[in-house]
């Protein structure tokens, strides 16, 4: 083959692989949208929950994977948003819809207090202070009167479409395809932004990325609050699915698991986080069979994938 005819084939296979992914990705939603038509309701209650881990994994991505900052109190900001919906629904009357904006505004005033503060901080010392802004909030939600105190909040309201309210777990099955979707849609969007590429800057070389213009501080600030903000919707949907909520669904063990999700996948990388989330909703469910040894075989699992690939199952090739 000459060097032109190389040339012309090199410069041809990105748009082929593009086209070869987008055709994998259809497939992968018509799959989705099938499922609940095919499968029983334990399938689509645990496909449900992988779903809610796609959108957790896609907000933490933005924190740890694009800005580069481990974050250990993820769940934080989950439970920001459901118990935001929690109180205003149960306590205040409102309709679900509205509650929304009040929690996406509250998740990012958390990401401001916890942020503005802290980001100065790097690696081990940032990791501590998120570990225990995460058990902060869980605490309070537990002594609060208003948060239902240990035994939480009951009797929240369930949304409404059109006057058809969302009661099965098809329906929610749905509404958090629909969340993973836009979630999906977001990340594409800020990773192609100004913004996502101050980002990368920022996690490869902060000093670097000053010394070009890039204001560090404000950088991670806005990756805090977008990842606050994305988890705060989950915590909303998810709040109005259980219709009772309590401190012992937002703890270390939840963070800890967003946080696998989003490495085991590869960070950075949309496809691999999407992926890494749905093992880890589904793997526990796959090894259900193994009885008392379940917890035992699934980290063994994990263990041997992250050392056969320690970058992820698929990593962002730009590092």
């Amino acid at each position: 083959m000459s060097d032109g005819a190389s040339t012309l084939s090199a410069a041809a296979q990105p748009p082929l692989v593009r086209r070869s992914f987008l055709l994998w990705a259809l497939a992968a939603l018509a799959c989705a949208l099938a499922l609940p038509h095919f499968a029983n309701a334990y399938v689509t209650e645990v496909a449900t929950t992988a779903l809610l881990y796609v959108v957790l994994c896609l907000g933490l991505n933005i924190v740890v994977g694009y800005a580069g900052l481990l974050d250990l109190g993820y769940a934080a900001f989950f439970a920001v948003g459901a118990y935001t919906t929690g109180i205003l629904t149960s306590e205040f009357g409102f309709n679900f819809w509205l509650t929304i904006p009040v929690a996406m505004a509250a998740a990012c005033l958390a990401g401001i207090i916890i942020g503005a503060p802290t980001l100065r901080l790097r690696s081990d010392y940032l990791a501590i202070v998120t570990l225990g802004f995460g058990e902060i909030v869980r605490i309070i939600a537990r002594n609060l009167d208003i948060t239902g105190g240990a035994s939480g909040l009951v009797g929240i309201e369930r949304p409404e479409i059109l006057g058809f309210k969302l009661m099965q777990v098809q329906h929610f099955y749905y509404a958090f395809l629909v969340l993973a979707l836009l979630a999906v849609f977001v990340c594409l969007s800020v990773e192609r932004s100004r913004m996502g590429r101050a980002w990368f800057y920022v996690r490869y070389d902060e000093d670097a990325a000053a010394g070009i213009g890039i204001n560090r501080v404000s950088a991670k600030l806005q990756a805090y609050m977008m990842g606050a903000v994305i988890a705060s919707v989950a915590g909303c949907l998810y709040a109005a699915k259980m219709t009772a909520i309590s401190p012992e669904s937002f703890t270390f063990n939840q963070s800890l698991l967003i946080l696998l999700g989003v490495v085991l996948g590869g960070m950075g990388r949309i496809p691999g986080v999407v992926l890494g989330a749905i093992l880890v909703a589904l793997l526990p469910e796959v090894l259900r069979g193994a009885g008392t040894y379940r917890p035992l075989v699934t980290a063994v699992a994990l263990l041997a994938i992250m050392l056969f690939r320690p970058n992820g199952l698929w990593p962002d090739k730009r590092g």
